[in-house]
């Protein structure tokens, strides 16, 4: 399913906070637990859904309206909550998933973002809600050979991909982080290789290293490539636009710009 079927993707669960830890020194990882997780769907791969927080000023958030999907009709339900008491809204991968259990890893630095500055807060028994969108990942049948490309953004996603890719598939997953304790242990298809880029200039755009190295590589048929490039927008558009210089159709590229320099991710 591609990003774009997600809207038909239906509900809405309810959750609270189980735990959170720093799991390195730019990921806080959130535990969410609950009765409600027990029927959500295992879509695996980079399954996401849209994550409700509390509101960020620390008053009473109403979580009592919100909408069972998130297409423009759900949407809209949203917006008429009271922007006050309204929760912030933010898309997230599982990174992992247990009966009654989700993992969500949240890139947490410094006070940038709602959804980060709230992970590196949260305390146990905090509610929360999500509505489950399903995953943007296709999986071809006749893909040669997987690329997989993000910053720390596009981290959980491109980790769950490499963790249920077929055992026999081939590719490269190119990830960059802050930190090189940043990089996660993975399960992954032996004929796969994961490269880390660690953007140790912190004056370095995020997603620039991640895109030249996407550059200076020569995929052994191009025309053959699945190819999935998430995070900075940059990041995903030039990618996007230099596998299709090198003859890869373009239906064979999932592309999404996570966010945009400037602007804060999460």
């Amino acid at each position: 399913m591609s990003f774009s079927d997600a809207r038909k993707v239906r509900g809405l669960y309810r959750a609270e906070v189980a735990s959170a830890r720093r799991i390195s020194p730019n990921f806080v990882r959130v535990t969410l637990a609950g009765d409600d997780l027990e029927r959500l769907p295992r879509h695996g791969f980079d399954h996401w859904v849209r994550l409700f927080l509390p509101h960020p000023s620390g008053a009473r958030t109403d979580f009592s309206s919100l909408p069972e999907t998130f297409g423009v009709g759900g949407y809209v339900k949203y917006l008429r909550q009271k922007s006050d008491s309204r929760p912030v809204v933010r898309s997230y991968t599982i990174r992992a998933q247990r009966a009654r259990e989700i993992d969500i890893d949240f890139v947490a630095h410094g006070d940038e973002g709602p959804a980060g500055s709230w992970a590196q807060r949260a305390t146990a028994g905090e509610p929360v809600a999500l509505i489950d969108q399903g995953r943007g990942f296709d999986l071809p049948d006749d893909a040669g050979f997987h690329l997989l490309v993000g910053d720390e953004s596009a981290l959980p996603a491109v980790l769950c991909i490499l963790r249920d890719l077929p055992a026999d598939a081939t590719g490269l997953a190119i990830v960059e982080v802050p930190h090189i304790a940043d990089a996660q242990d993975v399960v992954m298809p032996e004929g796969v290789e994961l490269r880390w880029l660690v953007r140790s200039n912190p004056k370095t755009i995020p997603g620039r290293l991640a895109l030249q190295e996407l550059r200076d590589f020569s995929p052994p048929d191009p025309e053959t490539v699945a190819a999935f490039i998430v995070g900075e927008q940059a990041l995903a558009t030039g990618g996007r636009r230099h596998l299709v210089s090198l003859g890869t159709p373009k239906p064979q590229i999932e592309f999404t710009g996570f966010w945009r320099v400037g602007r804060a991710a999460g």
